[in-house]
């Protein structure tokens, strides 16, 4: 049986929820296979969510892994395609810690690339009328900590990769923020699924960045 693992994250920085963890249980709860989905939740401290991915891959030996968080201020989904080996932490995590220029894995390499087939899920994103880009950069907080880890724990052929997420409409932050409907939200996790599990070569289709 093919098993899907989905995760989000808990409210941070001050807002009072967090729309990735919100999606993912919406996904859970409507999810009908025929896959296996296993969802979590994660802390946003950075000891906490690393060793709750590395703990569920191990648990669960997952085909495919997508984690998803909060990335307040994009207008679209990113589809994240670099992972980079660093932690420097602008505001301090859940449990207070704020390390600086520090790895995320010691004796990794400095960068790692998503394997799933981020340009697909772009093009099927974008397709769904949901507003989608492929992003090159996944910053340096906990989501890009946790989405490193993910790459440096699934073992060889595991598809696995990150996704960040407007704010939802019904949470947002202020009146003049970028969001998303938190049901397309929702969507755009499970088509980020469906085109990792159905998709066996990513499109060849550009998606560099000039800046």
């Amino acid at each position: 049986m093919t098993t899907v693992l989905l995760t989000g994250f808990e409210p941070f920085g001050g807002d009072p929820s967090n729309p990735s963890g919100e999606a993912v249980h919406l996904v859970a709860s409507r999810w009908s296979g025929p896959e296996t989905l296993v969802t979590a939740v994660l802390p946003v401290t950075f000891g906490g969510g690393a060793a709750a991915m590395r703990e569920l891959i191990a648990e669960h030996r997952p085909d495919v892994v997508v984690a998803a968080g909060l990335a307040g201020g994009r207008a679209a989904v990113g589809v994240e395609r670099i992972a980079v080996n660093l932690v420097d932490a602008r505001i301090p995590d859940n449990a207070g810690a704020q390390p600086v220029d520090a790895p995320s894995v010691a004796g990794a390499p400095p960068a790692a690339f998503a394997t799933l087939p981020v340009k697909a899920i772009t093009g099927a994103l974008s397709a769904a009328g949901i507003p989608a880009e492929l992003s090159h950069s996944a910053g340096t907080f906990v989501c890009n900590h946790v989405f490193f880890t993910a790459m440096d724990t699934a073992p060889a052929g595991v598809r696995a990769g990150f996704v960040h997420v407007p704010w939802s409409a019904e949470h947002a932050p202020s009146a003049d923020a970028p969001t998303l409907p938190l049901h397309d939200i929702a969507r755009a996790l499970e088509i980020t699924v469906r085109t990792s599990l159905d998709t066996g070569v990513d499109a060849a289709v550009p998606g560099g960045a000039i800046h």
